[in-house]
């Protein structure tokens, strides 16, 4: 039994997949979210789309450095996290502009003071505010905030999405096909609208993440941030501290920074670029897929099953995911079913098109190349080249 699993978490979800089979697939069953008629104005020229998703157990890393440090704004980045999360999926069915965000903040009351919620709902309107200088609407619906501190330990930081669109604009992954380039979109470095270096590791695997890498004592200090019926022997196991200086190269210089931001970086959006891809280039886009999770195997649920998925020039894995493996002993098959590994976006396109999607991405700063293609196959198979070989999912 793998580290992830002791933790009771799962990559695949194979539990929340087995209890929603039953359920409506919408129009499109490939599609990243579920698509439906327009039942709120009854076009059938139109659909909705309605996502729910949140910054998991990321919160639990902002809660220590802000205990450690003193620090507030982290949970800026936590609000982020909660949107991204929801918007970056939506992006993946063709949608980008005027949307409706409703958030969910659970606390501990006795354990998150006033100011930790301020910052948390400014820190959610500040990236409102600049997502709509990129033409990227998103107006703030309120939501729900409970003290609940019965069912949480410390904070829970969560979110719903919901937007009405032209059903001739929609991604369905439909059109994903042999022949057909993968265009990865690096989840790290900094992008154009980022204020800091971006380790990449958005929001999923954070479980493993703080587990893995941080000290023991953590543990001891603060029993409120883990699940105490967790065996000893899975609980902070790392060698780390938050505040650890960690060195990093880009271009050949290098760079330091805190273990504790390279784990927090808030979940790039890649909003902009999609932006005007979509807009301008939306013939060329056969598919999207977010890399969240299950990681590099997060395709094989959407794409067709008559292909194989070849990834053998993914982007080299940031100091993040490094730092991760060191740390956990982790294998590089459950590394690369778990994280990103820094290849957060897959545009799915005609070989024809991929340096305009290219060309369009590195114009906001975000790394952009083909890391792999669609092959016929009898069966849908996933293959990954890793610097130790060749991975098949």
């Amino acid at each position: 039994m793998s580290l992830y699993s002791k933790r009771g978490v799962s990559a695949q979800k194979e539990e929340v997949h087995a209890a929603t089979r039953k359920l409506d697939k919408g129009l499109y069953e490939k599609a990243f979210c579920k698509v439906y008629p327009d039942v709120l104005c009854g076009d059938e020229n139109w659909v909705n789309v309605m996502h729910a998703d949140g910054a998991g157990t990321k919160s639990i890393l902002a809660y220590l450095y802000w205990k450690e440090t003193g620090d507030v704004s982290v949970w800026k980045g936590i609000a982020q996290d909660a949107v991204v999360m929801n918007l970056d999926d939506l992006l993946c069915v063709g949608i980008y502009d005027n949307l409706l965000f409703s958030s969910t903040i659970d606390r501990n009351k006795n354990l998150i003071p006033a100011e930790v919620l301020e910052a948390v709902i400014s820190g959610t309107q500040e990236f409102f505010d600049t997502m709509r200088t990129f033409g990227v609407n998103i107006s703030y619906m309120g939501g729900e905030t409970a003290d609940v501190g019965d069912v949480v330990r410390t904070m829970a930081v969560n979110g719903t999405m919901t937007a009405r669109w032209p059903k001739s604009k929609v991604v369905t992954n439909g059109k994903i096909k042999p022949g057909d380039v993968i265009v990865g979109l690096a989840g790290f470095g900094q992008a154009h609208y980022e204020n800091e270096y971006n380790s990449g590791i958005a929001s999923n695997g954070l479980t493993s993440a703080r587990h893995d890498v941080l000290h023991k004592t953590y543990g001891a200090r603060f029993p409120e941030t883990y699940d105490n019926s967790l065996e000893e022997s899975v609980v902070y196991i790392g060698p780390h501290r938050l505040t650890d200086n960690i060195q990093y190269s880009i271009n050949n210089s290098q760079f330091s920074t805190e273990a504790g931001k390279l784990l927090l970086s808030p979940t790039r959006t890649f909003a902009p670029v999609m932006k005007e891809i979509l807009a301008n280039h939306f013939d060329a886009v056969h598919g999207l897929i977010h890399c969240s999770g299950g990681g590099q195997t997060k395709c094989l649920k959407y794409v067709p099953e008559n292909v194989r998925i070849v990834k053998d020039d993914l982007f080299e894995p940031p100091v993040i995911f490094k730092l991760i493996q060191e740390a956990s002993k982790a294998d590089d098959r459950e590394m690369y079913q778990v994280f990103n590994m820094g290849t957060r976006l897959e545009i799915y396109t005609n070989e024809k098109d991929a340096e305009t999607i290219i060309s369009v991405s590195e114009s906001f700063g975000v790394d952009a190349q083909v890391i792999g293609r669609v092959e016929e196959s009898e069966k849908k198979i996933l293959l990954v080249k890793t610097s130790s070989g060749l991975l098949e999912y």
